[in-house]
């Protein structure tokens, strides 16, 4: 059954960006178990996992007015990955601890890799993190699949009823 909602009770509070970057570091690690069990790595696979995680690292930076420190397609090994994974899902936790529902709607104004600047509110940064990844991670998986191996499954719907993300 669906329940109408006043405007004010649809927006995301940060206990949703929380739940939702849990739900993040769940589906990369799996993505990267998947990826590791492939006795010979796709290399697009990899490329793909790679991005991620450096655009997430991109995306935290900007969030807070620091200098990027990786390229947009870095040029790692799944173990970087793994590990580069591992630790920005440490540094969002901190971030998002950090933050209050009343930061969400403030504006940062950064430059993006074309060299364009932008101003962008932080819950459209966060939203947009998550989506990016799970597009990306999809990619994964349909280059795996190809590939003749099996990728992870990291629906968020999957994780919820699984218990992964609560």
């Amino acid at each position: 059954m669906l329940v109408d909602r006043s405007p004010e009770e649809q927006l995301m509070d940060i206990n949703d960006f929380r739940r939702l970057f849990v739900y993040d570091a769940w589906a990369n690690h799996e993505a990267l178990v998947a990826l590791r069990a492939a006795e010979a790595k796709p290399p697009r696979s990899l490329q793909f996992m790679a991005h991620i995680v450096a655009a997430e690292r991109l995306w935290l930076e900007r969030l807070e007015q620091r200098a990027q420190t990786l390229p947009v397609w870095p040029d790692f090994t799944v173990e970087q990955c793994d590990s580069q994974a591992a630790e920005q899902s440490l540094h969002w936790k901190n971030f998002l601890e950090a933050i209050s529902d009343a930061k969400l709607s403030s504006e940062i104004t950064y430059t993006n890799s074309k060299g364009e600047n932008w101003t962008s509110r932080v819950d459209d940064v966060l939203l947009h993190v998550i989506m990016h990844s799970a597009y990306h991670r999809g990619q994964v998986a349909s280059d795996m699949r190809a590939a003749g191996f099996t990728p992870a499954h990291t629906d968020f719907i999957h994780a919820v009823r699984h218990g992964f993300v609560e």
